[in-house]
């Protein structure tokens, strides 16, 4: 009969197979917002329980209603945006032409209509991606619909053996498979909700402070500059980039000043959330700043955005596992020789 302690040791090293298995199938595949829709919905779903275990189908009822409104609202973002952007791009080009040859810049561009002809000249150049552009958007909501079908089965039923009671010791060899399969991913979705909750709150707060200096200086389409600042936030690093660019763009649409104080506020913000990323994240996580762009940079290409998302949890994950692994004076008694017996 095999022992227990090998059986054990021999699951945990398939657990660890599969999972590594599993993350090569998701790169292979481009299944990298499927998971983050899985991860999302369970984060959502675990927060809205508000630490009761009884809740759950209250926390998929405000989970439902919370998504609808998140639809909703998504949507009246991008009409929001769409409506703006004619209006954006009139009144901000006159700015950014100005600025341009007050520092002999040279643009492909001289006013809005040679804006609008060499944008029509790259679409043109770029039709035959339309199609692609337009068949990937479909598959991403499909994806974001099965994710957070998953999210729910999953937070209603998280055991991989539902006959077999909660607390029963595992009698088999699949039993103990599933315990040890199941800590692996346990142990991944806690490294997520540790980064992303993190990262949510450094958002927020950098909304917080966006939304202050919108409201002193009047700039004009606020709810695109908070939405986009929000979503660009969960981005590490990169995503503060994109929203200050975007916000520094509809700044000039007022005037050159506004939007170069937009940008030395931004900056301002920015590197505040270097002080955020060391007390929030840095507290928890741990990982110096150059791993943390090594990761972001692999991450973007081998899965892309997805990627960018996941690194950072990836790397946290590895370093919880691998943490396990002690090495210290216990380890070095177990390896070294035994001592010799004393002379006669």
């Amino acid at each position: 009969m095999i022992p227990t302690a090998t059986l054990v040791k021999a699951a945990r090293t398939v657990s660890y197979a599969l999972l590594a298995t599993l993350f090569l199938l998701i790169i292979t595949l481009h299944l990298g917002p499927l998971l983050l829709a899985v991860l999302f919905g369970y984060f959502i779903l675990d927060v809205l329980r508000f630490g009761n275990p009884r809740r759950k189908w209250l926390a998929v009822t405000l989970f439902v209603t919370l998504v609808t409104c998140a639809i909703y609202a998504f949507g009246f973002f991008i009409k929001e945006f769409l409506n703006s952007l004619p209006e954006i791009v009139d009144k901000g080009v006159p700015s950014v032409i100005r600025l341009a040859n007050d520092y002999g810049m040279e643009l492909p561009f001289t006013d809005y209509e040679s804006l609008r002809s060499f944008l029509m000249e790259t679409v043109k150049d770029q039709l035959r991606f339309l199609g692609v552009l337009a068949r990937s958007a479909t598959l991403e909501m499909v994806y974001l619909a099965v994710g957070l079908v998953a999210a729910i089965s999953l937070f209603l039923h998280p055991r991989m053996e539902l006959d077999r009671p909660a607390a029963a010791r595992p009698g088999n060899l699949y039993s103990l498979y599933c315990d040890e399969m199941g800590k692996r991913v346990a142990a991944f979705y806690r490294s997520f909700a540790t980064v992303m909750g993190a990262q949510i709150a450094i958002s927020a707060i950098n909304t917080l402070l966006t939304a202050v200096f919108v409201l002193a200086t009047g700039m004009p389409h606020p709810i695109i500059i908070l939405g986009v600042t929000f979503l660009c936030g969960l981005l590490p690093v990169i995503g503060n980039l994109v929203s200050n660019t975007i916000i520094t763009i509809i700044g000039f649409t007022v005037s050159s000043q506004l939007a170069i104080s937009a940008l030395l506020f931004l900056v301002a913000v920015h590197k505040l959330e270097y002080f955020l990323n060391s007390r929030i994240i840095g507290a928890r996580i741990r990982n110096p700043v150059w791993l943390m762009l090594l990761g972001l940079l692999v991450g973007e290409r081998v899965m892309g955005l997805s990627g960018m998302i996941l690194a950072p949890v990836v790397l946290y994950y590895l370093k919880v596992e691998i943490a396990k692994l002690r090495v210290g004076d216990d380890a070095a008694a177990r390896t070294a020789p035994a001592p010799a017996p004393p002379a006669q």
